[in-house]
């Protein structure tokens, strides 16, 4: 299927849960809504026409311009994005497929922001997910073991976020 297949047979199916598509871009995506993305990807898993059993990549994007000057330049509103890139291994096609959440949870400064986890649908988003909450700052609900990966559990802050401060000490231990 192409990329324009796939979106008709999702907005079909989906409805207004299918918010955008850039299909003409290098790496056509299709926008889902957060409160449909569990549901989206068992669907795009499990259809047989669309047979997507490959997640190859799930990662997170922080659309923030921290520097006041530049915002207007910025051309967006801040937010984060969680991206999946699917592939079928039975149908040889692909798509990414993408999820826009708030920066912050109630734009409560602080409060990171949920998304339902992917991982029951495919095992691999398990250690994808947990490097997207701990560099970024996205808790995924259900997941089954939602912990650090690569920074301490004791760890202040998502350290790909634009606006992270890095800590000046760590434990003793000067970081300049």
């Amino acid at each position: 299927m192409t990329p324009a297949e796939i979106h008709s047979q999702l907005a079909a199916q989906f409805g207004a849960a299918v918010i955008e598509a850039k299909l003409d871009a290098l790496d056509p995506s299709i926008e889902i809504a957060a409160d449909s993305i569990l549901e989206v990807a068992r669907y795009l898993k499990s259809d047989p026409n669309l047979r997507l059993d490959a997640l190859n990549d799930l990662s997170a994007v922080d659309y923030c311009e921290p520097d006041a000057a530049k915002q207007k330049k910025f051309g967006h509103e801040p937010h984060l994005e969680v991206v999946y890139h699917l592939y079928s291994y039975t149908h040889k096609h692909w798509i990414v497929i993408k999820v826009k959440l708030p920066r912050w949870k109630n734009d409560q400064t602080g409060e990171i922001p949920d998304l339902a986890s992917v991982s029951s649908v495919w095992a691999i988003a398990d250690w994808h997910e947990r490097e997207a909450y701990d560099m970024m700052g996205i808790r995924f609900t259900n997941h089954p073991n939602l912990r650090r990966i690569l920074t301490s559990e004791d760890w202040v802050g998502y350290p790909l976020r634009k606006d992270y401060e890095f800590p000046a000490e760590y434990h003793g231990i000067r970081n300049h």
